[in-house]
């Protein structure tokens, strides 16, 4: 049968990221169907039957496939736009562009995004999409279709904005959605997409985009459609100190206390950013095992701040990396995220102590996998668990006299990217997609570009 069938990848050093951070110099790794089946020390075990490739991984170091936890995707379109602002007039400068977004623009931008993440490295992927201008077409369904064509675990956050310019928020009145549209829209998309299953290809997530852009009834009544639906739930949270005057005007509170009032803290939650949380703020993700998504290029692009990930790390908070939107990370890379979240956490309180190349490379694979509530499949290679797995290239130029892998992979230039599996399927190829045409995608993404300027008049 071909779930039979083995790839055996040899003579590689390997970080396995598992609850012991378990590495090998010099090892193996045996996938069988989309499953890990063994790994460990030396060569691997004589006998393998169907043994249907045999990969000699000499230089390499295999790590679990990256998690990318925070992203926009529309936004690929609208990339190297408003460049020295900070979030609100960032934001302010750009909704009346993205509301104008429809289906072609939106598959478009879907591909290059997913298409830069995957080429470094990234084997799940999420999105966060929250603006459905009226008549747009079937975005979600775009977003999904883009993820399937490129090869990638995905969750789409199914995002939502009901609050506009009339009612105090940020995004243009014709921008956003009545609060029963957004309820309901948000439902459908999880009954057709949702996957439960522990193999999961795509799994979807209720997503309400923020305090300053929904109703406090849309983040209450998400909540329970989520946990009625059994499904996860994604917001911004802390992101800047202008939110958390918002809230405190607005609601008489700061974002966490607003957050934990509307039913938006609990272990099937993870936000983005969380930048400005006090440790009354780090003590109640801690003790209801909220999770957070770091997105530390992002956060330095839009002047935010530096998030206090070493707190919530000693605390327990579940923390995972994001790329956030490419119009304020125009890269678009997640494995750039691993040197700039340990980098910018050293500029922090806790100096050279704050983060190690381990615990970089952590919050990249596993940390992810948690936030995403997928750590039981996802985010270590260890037998049973699936086979999303990366071979990055360590003996060129840019690493080779670099003793330590990880050290190499997380403190050096960006590695490149030999092969990279998702669920026991190459999708890369030497640094170059297999499933999809990244020229193609250029040109896509470029035209839709400009159509997008066009219409907004730029």
């Amino acid at each position: 049968m071909a779930a039979d069938r083995r790839i055996v990848i040899e003579n590689c050093s390997i970080a396995t990221v598992d609850a012991h951070d378990t590495e090998y110099a010099d090892g193996y790794v045996v996938i069988v169907g989309n499953r890990v089946e063994s790994l460990g020390a030396g060569r691997a075990p004589e006998g393998l039957e169907n043994v249907v490739r045999r990969i000699d991984a000499t230089g390499h170091l295999v790590t679990p496939g990256l998690v990318n936890t925070h992203h926009h995707y529309y936004q690929w379109i609208t990339r190297g736009l408003a460049t020295d602002h900070n979030l609100f007039n960032w934001l302010v400068a750009l909704y009346p562009t993205w509301a104008r977004i429809d289906e072609p623009m939106v598959y478009a931008a879907a591909q290059g995004s997913l298409a830069m993440m995957a080429r470094g490295g990234v084997t799940t992927a999420m999105d966060h999409h929250y603006v459905f201008p009226r008549d747009s077409g079937d975005l979600s369904g775009a977003i999904i279709r883009a993820a399937r064509e490129t090869g990638v675990r995905f969750t789409l956050a199914r995002g939502s904005m009901d609050r506009s310019e009339k009612d105090g928020g940020l995004p243009p009145d014709f921008a956003v959605e009545t609060l029963e549209g957004a309820l309901t829209a948000t439902e459908a998309t999880v009954k057709e997409h949702h996957d439960p299953s522990f193999d999961a290809m795509t799994q979807v997530a209720v997503a309400p985009c923020s305090p300053f852009s929904v109703s406090t009834e849309l983040l209450r009544e998400g909540a329970e459609l989520a946990r009625r639906l059994g499904v996860r739930l994604h917001t911004h949270g802390s992101e800047t100190v202008e939110e958390e005057q918002f809230c405190k005007e607005l609601f008489g509170m700061g974002p966490t206390d607003y957050f934990e009032s509307t039913g938006w803290l609990g272990e099937d939650v993870w936000m983005a950013h969380c930048v400005h949380m006090n440790d009354s703020d780090i003590a109640a993700f801690a003790r209801t095992k909220t999770g957070v998504a770091h997105c530390p290029s992002s956060n330095a692009r839009l002047a935010a701040g530096i998030a206090r990930v070493p707190d919530m790390l000693a605390a327990g908070v579940p923390v995972g990396l994001g790329v956030d939107g490419t119009a304020s990370n125009e890269s678009g890379e997640l494995h750039t995220e691993l040197r700039n979240a340990l980098l910018i956490n050293r500029l922090g309180a806790h100096k050279e102590a704050a983060l190690n190349a381990r615990q970089a490379l952590r919050l990249g694979t596993y940390g992810g996998a948690q936030v995403l509530g997928r750590a039981s499949q996802i985010g270590s290679l260890e037998p049973g668990k699936l086979a999303d797995l990366v071979l990055w290239k360590l003996d060129t130029l840019a690493h080779a006299s670099i003793a330590d892998p990880v050290t190499a992979l997380v403190f050096g230039a960006a590695a490149p990217v030999t092969a990279s599996f998702v669920n026991g399927r190459q999708i890369v190829e030497a640094g170059r997609l297999l499933h999809v045409d990244e020229d193609a995608i250029a040109r896509a993404t470029r035209a839709e570009a400009q159509r997008l300027a066009q219409l907004a008049g730029r």
